[in-house]
């Protein structure tokens, strides 16, 4: 069994492929064997890609193996030109650049059996006239099938010979994570894939209690079909409450004034000192302590009260009440939009405390994860709506013990991240902006978890995407999005974005600190009743039937008449 065992670490002289010719730090070039007619070989009955991107190769040293990621394949002659280099090389001779990445020696256990132990990183350098090697798929799931730790199943590594690949759940959760590409590319079907694993966990292993936190902003109701002991939170149905007296100071400018006006600074004034005095009034009705009541405190207080207030505040003089007019003007036109009432719904002044029940609907007991809807909800108060809940969210952890946080975090997943974080300063949405940057800043100290989302990585704010520390990239066919995703990686994985416009649906680059090693996957696969509802329509089905008659038409309309689905 001995000799069996060391022969697991030995050269195998069929999966040759090349000579080192140059090491630079970490990036080696190799020289392919001038007798390789094709790029593959056939080893142990299953076949072998020579140069495929996010290949990997080793090297020997000894005893020790030195692994290589693969990122480029090209040939002789434009390498040498891109030197300075007088022309040398034949037409046919080919060379493959690759980054060490890690090291590996087979050893036995206390059993006796053969195992790799594998460490990331380098101190093992190759030298130049040194053979490389294709890595054996038995060896390849040794490095990748490593389900030590607190880990999920993501999918499999491509070329791996179906070796699992997992994710390191904290690193994948508490360190904020980006799930990047381009429309049809699979993006929330990976999304889907990342809960339910985070969902099954607890089964897996048999844990006797399992409660994930989990907080979708789902711009476009897609996921709830995706998870079905799901708790939905809807403008449409009631479920989701947001009262007006919940938003903070910047909130509440934001929605009475917004950021364009040119007299925003004294209107901000006028609606500071009345949000005072209203809470102060609320505050009273609920027995609390007046005194250490803030502006930002979330306690309820009437909006006739605030109305009273402002006006209270009017100057004398008619030529200078056109900020309070104006802001009253605007309160007046929130209260009677039938589409707000989930905002604008008058407190009533009731004695019990209406905060613990908003909060709970949020992170309360009850069935994972918590899906929001806001497809319903007006743009022009989308922004301070989903910045209401991100805040929420890390409030409340901050005013957590930190026993309580440790037993209670909570990830937020933010669909159509440019959305809400653009770079480009919407006014609507500049509350959601400062919410969610906060949380991407700040959140793994506190327990909030960030799951970014997008179609459009150049038009998400790069500070917030700059906090991610792993990125689960599909394919990207926009080359300023390619470009900005490159910017954002580390600089040993830009190869990697080479590959980006070419990837299959569901395939994707992952990297960063989740990941065991950068790799090329494909996302596992999802039961149709587990992903989220597509919007694509078929039209050879749906012009296979009849057009709509006068009555269904009838009752579209009312319910575009009145705001209700």
């Amino acid at each position: 069994m001995n000799t069996e065992n060391r022969m697991l670490g030995d050269p195998i002289a069929n999966l040759a492929i090349g000579k080192i010719i140059e090491v630079d730090g970490s990036h080696v070039i190799a020289e392919l064997d001038p007798g390789l007619t094709e790029l593959s070989r056939v080893y142990a009955g299953e076949t072998y890609p020579i140069g495929q991107f996010g290949s990997i190769v080793r090297i020997h040293f000894g005893r020790r193996l030195i692994y290589a990621l693969v990122g480029r394949l090209r040939m002789k002659a434009e390498y040498e030109a891109e030197r300075g280099l007088a022309a040398q090389a034949s037409a046919d001779e080919r060379i493959v650049e690759a980054d060490l990445f890690g090291e590996g020696e087979w050893t036995l256990d206390d059993a006796g059996m053969a195992q790799l132990q594998f460490e990331r990183g380098v101190a093992t350098y190759p030298l130049p006239q040194q053979t490389v090697y294709l890595t054996p798929k038995s060896e390849l799931r040794s490095i990748y099938g490593n389900t030590k730790g607190t880990v999920i199943r993501l999918g499999e590594h491509v070329g791996s010979g179906g070796a699992p690949c997992y994710a390191e759940m904290n690193e994948l959760l508490g360190k904020h994570t980006a799930v990047l590409g381009s429309t049809g590319a699979g993006k929330s079907g990976a999304v889907a894939a990342i809960i339910h694993s985070i969902l099954e966990r607890g089964a897996e292993l048999g844990y006797t209690n399992w409660k994930p936190r989990i907080v979708i902003l789902d711009p476009h109701n897609e996921y709830g079909v995706a998870f079905t002991a799901h708790s939905r939170l809807s403008t449409d149905d009631g479920t989701l409450v947001l009262p007006y007296w919940f938003l903070n100071f910047q909130e509440t400018v934001a929605l009475l004034i917004g950021k364009t006006e040119f007299v925003a600074t004294s209107q901000a004034n006028i609606v500071k000192s009345a949000l005072i005095d209203a809470r102060n009034e609320g505050a009273k009705c609920l027995g609390l302590e007046v005194g250490a009541i803030t502006v930002d405190s979330p306690v309820p207080y009437k909006l006739a009260t605030l109305r009273s207030k402002i006006e209270a505040d009017k100057p004398t003089q008619a030529s200078k009440q056109d900020s309070h007019n104006s802001i009253l003007q605007k309160l007046d036109v929130l209260k009677s939009d039938a589409h707000l009432r989930f905002l604008m719904t008058e407190w009533g002044g009731e004695a019990q405390d209406p905060f613990p029940a908003i909060v709970a609907q949020l992170m309360g007991d009850g069935p994972q994860p918590r899906v929001i809807d806001l497809s319903g909800v007006p743009n022009e108060v989308a922004g301070v709506s989903s910045a209401v809940i991100a805040r929420t969210l890390f409030n409340l952890k901050v005013w957590q013990t930190t026993d309580e946080r440790a037993s209670d975090p909570v990830l937020l997943v933010c669909e159509e991240a440019h959305r809400y974080v653009p770079n480009s300063g919407e006014a609507q949405y500049e509350a959601a902006q400062e919410a969610i940057r906060r949380i991407a800043k700040e959140g793994r100290k506190y327990g909030v978890g960030l799951l970014l989302v997008s179609q459009r990585p150049s038009e998400v704010e790069a500070t917030v995407l700059s906090q991610c520390n792993s990125w689960i990239v599909l394919r990207v066919t926009n080359d300023a999005d390619r470009e900005h995703v490159k910017a954002i990686l580390p600089d040993s994985m830009v190869g990697l974005t080479k590959m980006l416009s070419g990837l299959r649906r569901q395939e994707a680059i992952f990297v960063g600190q989740a990941a065991m090693l950068p790799s090329r996957i494909m996302i596992r696969d999802l039961l149709p009743e587990q992903l989220p509802k597509s919007n694509d329509i078929d039209f050879d089905k749906g012009w296979q039937g009849l057009p709509m008659s006068d009555e269904q038409l009838k009752v579209v309309a009312n319910r575009w008449r009145y705001q209700r689905r």
